[in-house]
């Protein structure tokens, strides 16, 4: 079904299409800004964008989580069909821990599935530079961006610098001027986490972001293109607050089990192998223990429920448990702050999308799902889209006719 609803979509692509060879799109993640910050904030370019541009919410795929869904925006892929399922997992083939802290798993291809905006631009004869993006410092199809920077290289460029590259990237001469440029920043995200998304430090936070945005499209404005760069400012996610005294042990739930839980919201959960029938009877006893645990719901696998697109990898877990929103699966004490990875149905974790420019149409568009934003970018670019699970519906409305 995917690949016949691509094929219509690709023969009515040279219709959509507004993108010319004079045209630039710049793409800012801000980590963890939800969708109604701007409400709650003083956020004066954000309103700009929304007044000039178009505003909308984008809804985070499940999990709620930064590596899956960045990656989920760069390729218009469910994380069960992209192959990053979570922060931290078990490659079921090998038994080895994926997390963000393993350098040599995190740059392993296996585990970018997909096609990224940036490789299906440069088969297509674009130039890109991807910024600390997810995957972007990955070897995906033997390629890598044209011009990137590896996220564990230390010191990480400052939010600043990495406007400044922005800035650099458009002021190349024309032969060398990437089309695409992506940048990934770690605000609000740090202070929401920390703090919680009502703390006064998160607010400092997403208003010191709303300024850098602002200074960076003036001097983008102020460049000899600048009337020709699209400017888009979205998140992964948003944030929900978390009390210590919200927190579920699984530990004291599921005893001397032979299993391996990763993550806290969500869990995925393994039972140990050393047999098909253990395997089997430890699944079902996982399952039965978990069942009617207050603020949790828990699932075989095959039994996760459709809208949450996850079920198909093989590296999901054998159970899959999902806390309520404001609490967390840990055995260990936690403190107050902010949270995500929950249910993408609670509106808590949709996340912030802004666009203005010489494509975006000035439009208010209804919440949409962040594997459109791939289709979005391939139309503004005017390239023909690898398979994706997006939807041209989700976003025909945010771009000018020709």
């Amino acid at each position: 079904m995917r690949r016949i609803i691509l094929n219509i979509m690709l023969l009515c692509w040279s219709i959509a299409v507004v993108a010319t060879s004079e045209t630039y799109t710049v793409v800012i993640s801000l980590d963890g800004c939800r969708w109604d910050y701007p409400q709650w904030y003083n956020t004066p370019f954000f309103d700009r964008m929304a007044n000039e541009g178009t505003a909308s919410s984008l809804i985070p795929c499940f999990p709620s989580k930064t590596f899956p869904n960045h990656y989920s925006l760069a390729t218009g892929l469910t994380p069960e069909h992209h192959g990053l399922i979570a922060n931290e997992f078990m490659d079921c083939e090998t038994g080895y821990d994926f997390n963000l802290s393993n350098r040599i798993m995190k740059k392993d291809p296996k585990y970018f599935g997909g096609e990224p905006i940036w490789l299906t631009a440069q088969r297509q004869g674009l130039r890109t530079a991807i910024f600390y993006w997810a995957g972007s410092d990955v070897k995906i199809h033997n390629s890598y961006p044209d011009t990137y920077l590896d996220y564990d290289q230390k010191p990480r460029l400052t939010l600043e610098q990495r406007c400044n590259k922005v800035i650099e990237c458009l002021q190349r001469s024309k032969h060398k001027r990437p089309q695409l440029i992506m940048v990934y920043m770690n605000e609000p995200d740090k202070s929401g986490h920390n703090y919680g998304p009502h703390s006064r430090e998160t607010r400092r936070a997403v208003e010191r972001m709303d300024s850098l945005m602002g200074n960076l499209y003036s001097r983008i404005t102020q460049l000899p293109i600048g009337k020709q760069v699209n400017f888009i400012v979205l998140s992964d996610h948003g944030m929900a607050w978390v009390d210590q005294s919200h927190k579920i042990e699984l530990r004291p739930l599921l005893g001397n089990l032979p299993y391996k839980a990763y993550g806290s919201v969500p869990v995925n959960i393994y039972a140990s192998w050393d047999n098909v029938q253990q395997h089997e009877a430890t699944v079902d006893s996982i399952c039965q223990r978990l069942q009617g645990v207050p603020h949790l719901r828990a699932w075989r696998k095959e039994q996760v429920p459709a809208y949450l697109h996850y079920t198909e990898h093989g590296c999901i877990g054998d159970v899959v448990a999902v806390p309520d929103l404001g609490w967390v699966v840990y055995d260990k004490p936690i403190n107050s702050g902010g949270m995500h990875g929950y249910d993408p149905a609670y509106t808590d974790m949709w996340a912030m999308f802004r666009a203005i420019g010489p494509n975006i149409r000035h439009a208010q568009v209804k919440p949409f799902r962040n594997v459109s934003v791939y289709t979005l970018l391939c139309n503004l670019l005017g390239i023909t889209p690898a398979e994706n699970d997006g939807c041209i519906d989700d976003v025909k409305s945010i771009i000018k006719d020709n």
